[in-house]
């Protein structure tokens, strides 16, 4: 069983990763588009592998994921992003990749991290 928590404030993006990891594995997944929102998921179900937007309309996923981390102990996170860089200063033990993304590299990161 593997429970997934996809932070994106933009809809149809977090309905493309949701199909593109249930496809690939994944049994259940929790979609928040706000900092509050996935800390409060989190909270209610532990994730057993993340994605995760930077910057969200309200807050922003790196502070979510660290906060989520802080209750659960570290994680396995993909950020999806168009602002790599930011990520790898501010979070360089999670993996990333930039928005536009493959749907590829996002199931084989999935199929990856989820198994560690």
């Amino acid at each position: 069983m593997c429970h997934v928590l996809v932070i994106e404030d933009e809809a149809l993006i977090a309905m493309f990763i949701e199909d593109v990891l249930l496809e690939h594995g994944a049994t259940s997944v929790s979609v928040a588009s706000t900092e509050e929102q996935a800390i409060a998921a989190a909270h209610l179900r532990r994730p057993d592998f993340i994605t995760s937007d930077v910057t969200l309309a309200e807050g922003s996923g790196i502070r979510a994921v660290t906060a989520i981390e802080r209750e659960h102990g570290c994680l396995p996170v993909l950020f999806i992003t168009a602002t790599p860089d930011g990520v790898r200063e501010r979070a360089p033990v999670h993996r990333v990749t930039s928005k536009p993304f493959d749907p590829r590299l996002v199931a084989h990161a999935f199929r990856e991290m989820a198994r560690a």
